[in-house]
C-alpha cells in the first residue's frame, strides 16, 4: 500500500509520517524543505520582491519537481508513505494565483506541466496511491503548531492571512477536487499522535482499518 499524508502547513504530516512508515517498517518520502533554497525567501520577501524575483512560481517549480520524483519512487514499490504529494501542489499554486503572487500564464504552464507528470506516472507499476490520510483542524490549533514548530521564516504575523487562506480552501479541495485514492479525514483537535500514545495508537488503528476496508473492496 501506498499513502500520502495530506494537510495545512503545520498541520504534523511529517510526524504522522514518521509514525506510519514506523508501523508498517516502509520507507518514507519527506517534503523537501531543509535543503530548499528557496522556502525561506518565499516568507520573508516583500510584496515587491514577490513580483519582482517570482518566489511563489519558482517554490512551485521546486515543489513539483521534488515531489515527482518521490511519487515516483514510491509508486515503483508496493509498500511506502508521503509526506504530501504532487496531487496537493496544484492547490498551492491556485491560492498563489488567486492571491495575485503568481500570474495567469505561471498559472497556466505549471498546470501543463503536473498534467504531463501525472501522465507519466500512469505508465508506472502502480498509477496512484492506496490513500490519503487528510489531516484537519481548527484555525488556532495550525496556527499554535506552526508556532510550536519553530521555523522563523514561518513565524511572522504578517503571514496569519495567507495561512487562513490555505487554510479556509483546503477541506473543500480535498472533498471537491481530490479524486486520486480514498481518503481517511483525521481531526487533529481530537487526536495528538505527537505526545499522546493512546491517540497514536488509535489514529494507527483507524488507518489499518480503512486499509482493510480498502483491500477488501
Amino acid at each position: 500500500m501506498v499513502i500520502t499524508i495530506g494537510a495545512m502547513i503545520g498541520a504534523g504530516k511529517s510526524s504522522l509520517a514518521k509514525l506510519v512508515g514506523e508501523h508498517f517498517g516502509t520507507e518514507v518520502f519527506y517534503e523537501s524543505v531543509d535543503d530548499n533554497p528557496i522556502l525561506p525567501l518565499f516568507y520573508t520577501a516583500s510584496d515587491e520582491e514577490i513580483q519582482e524575483k517570482r518566489y511563489p512560481f519558482l517554490l512551485q517549480l521546486w515543489f513539483l519537481n521534488t515531489r515527482f520524483k518521490s511519487i515516483k519512487k514510491a509508486l515503483t514499490n508496493k509498500n511506502n508513505v508521503l509526506d504530501r504529494s504532487i496531487y496537493e501542489d496544484w492547490y498551492f499554486a491556485k491560492v498563489n494565483k488567486d492571491l495575485g503572487r503568481i500570474s495567469e500564464l505561471e498559472f497556466s504552464m505549471y498546470e501543463g506541466l503536473l498534467e504531463n507528470m501525472l501522465e507519466e506516472l500512469k505508465e508506472l507499476p502502480k498509477k496512484a496511491p492506496d490513500l490519503m490520510i487528510y489531516l484537519t483542524g481548527s484555525f488556532e490549533t495550525i496556527l499554535e503548531r506552526i508556532k510550536k514548530r519553530g521555523r522563523g521564516y514561518e513565524l511572522d504575523d504578517s503571514l496569519v492571512d495567507y495561512y487562513r487562506t490555505l487554510w479556509e480552501g483546503y477541506d473543500e479541495w480535498v472533498d471537491k477536487h481530490y479524486d486520486a485514492s480514498e481518503v481517511l479525514t483525521i481531526n487533529i483537535d481530537k487526536y495528538d499522535y505527537v505526545h499522546n500514545e493512546d491517540d497514536a495508537r488509535e489514529v494507527l488503528q483507524l488507518i489499518d482499518d480503512k486499509l482493510n476496508e480498502i483491500r477488501n473492496k
